[in-house]
């Protein structure tokens, strides 16, 4: 037997990924809920599915998407790419926010009260999705009327836009932060 001459040993090829390479995004996603809807028409029903996405980076930007679609990971996907574009800057003083607000959409509404280091995020499972992305540590909420999750999350937004600042007030009214 020649010596220089080793058996090669088949190894395959490795497969290559059909699917296209997942981008890495600086943005984290929450999925808060995913719904399966029926539309009735003349030939029968057709179904499809309803998705709520939370995206945030922690960084006090913050944004909500809905999508639908006939399968849940494109409604997914459409809803990421709806929350990605409708991002907002929530002020935050300390990890916290700035003072107590009520956010409201349709029936329902959310009280939300700042609260002292160490407390936490004090909230609702769809609630807390959006505060936690939006990078706030210590909270403190209660939501009064209806409960649905899409509703509860649309509430915490406008809450949490609706915020302003000592230093945005003053400015809004010709004064110096220290006279607030």
């Amino acid at each position: 037997m020649d010596e220089n001459k080793k058996e090669k040993k088949f190894e395959p090829k490795p497969r290559e990924n059909r699917r296209a390479p997942r981008e890495e995004s600086e943005f984290d996603k929450k999925l808060v809920c995913v719904r399966r809807v029926n539309k009735v028409v003349k030939g029968g029903r057709t179904l499809r599915f309803s998705a709520l996405v939370v995206v945030g980076d922690g960084k006090h930007n913050v944004g909500i998407g809905v999508g639908k679609a006939a399968e849940v990971p494109a409604a997914i996907d459409k809803a990421t790419a709806a929350a990605r574009k409708n991002m907002h800057l929530i002020r935050v003083v300390d990890g916290t926010i700035p003072h107590e607000v009520i956010g409201q959409f349709g029936s329902s509404k959310i009280l939300m009260l700042p609260a002292k280091a160490g407390t936490g995020v004090i909230a609702g499972g769809s609630a807390r999705a959006v505060l936690e992305l939006a990078g706030i540590k210590d909270i403190v909420t209660k939501i009064h009327g209806s409960t649905n999750k899409i509703n509860a999350v649309k509430a915490t937004m406008n809450g949490l836009i609706s915020l302003r600042t000592r230093e945005e007030i003053a400015a809004m009214r010709g004064k110096k932060p220290e006279e607030i």
